[in-house]
């Protein structure tokens, strides 16, 4: 019966997860055509941003592609894509606060920022192993039917998904709260019309939609795991 559930479920993912793309991609597109009038581009902006919060001790840089701006807490560097790092854009510069909000938080020690980093080495092995583990696991459930480590072989894989679920559950908060901070920081320059920062909201609300689809397409690939664990389960007795 389960089917009845997961499937509608599983094509939703699916369904949002490519809406999401296409979404953040038009979106940043037409408002890279938005030009604002401050006369700070969008690495002026990042800049002004931490140099308000009294972060002085990350530098930012230049990264190569488009939507590539992140911010790397091993190296305290803020990386703006060629899209945004000169940029005028009201995109741009949306896309340059919400990764120096990011910097702040780092500074700052927002917890959701730093449990996410203490998850990244152990998602990082959970996301290599997790399906090891359970195609390993499945084969044994098939030919050994009698034994129990099949199932504990694929729980254990479960589990591991498991982890990078949650870390897209984390990621969630630390990418909200960043777009908050950077809102906020633009509204309290005085510099931008309100349609400038419409425009910048809704870059950085189209960007979450992809964070938002990613972790609910992990959630229900999780249940679906779930669910063919206890369904193997349920035929073996």
């Amino acid at each position: 019966m389960y089917e009845y559930v997961l499937y509608p479920l599983f094509i939703l993912s699916i369904v949002f997860s490519f809406w999401a793309q296409i979404k953040v991609s038009g979106t940043y597109r037409k408002y890279s055509r938005l030009y604002t009038g401050s006369g700070k581009n969008a690495t002026d902006v990042a800049r002004m941003m931490l140099h308000s919060a009294g972060v002085t001790d990350v530098s930012i840089g230049r990264v190569s592609g488009n939507l590539t701006d992140h911010f790397d807490p091993r190296s305290n560097t803020l990386a703006l894509s060629d899209t945004t790092y000169a940029s005028y854009s009201a995109a741009a510069i949306g896309v340059a606060a919400h990764e120096a909000g990011h910097a702040i938080q780092h500074a700052e020690g927002y917890f959701p920022i730093k449990l996410r980093g203490a998850l990244v080495p152990v998602t990082s092995f959970a996301s290599r192993a997790s399906w090891l583990f359970i195609m390993l696991g499945l084969l044994i459930t098939m030919f050994a039917t009698a034994s129990d480590i099949g199932y504990l072989i694929l729980l254990a894989g479960i589990g591991l998904f498991a982890v990078t679920t949650l870390f897209q559950l984390v990621t969630l908060p630390c990418e909200f709260n960043a777009s908050r901070r950077a809102m906020t920081a633009l509204r309290a320059t005085g510099d931008y019309t309100a349609d400038e920062l419409r425009a910048a909201r809704q870059v950085l609300t189209a960007a979450a939609l992809t964070y938002v689809a990613a972790t609910f397409a992990s959630a229900v690939q999780l249940l679906r795991l779930l669910f063919i664990f206890t369904g193997r389960r349920d035929n073996r007795r």
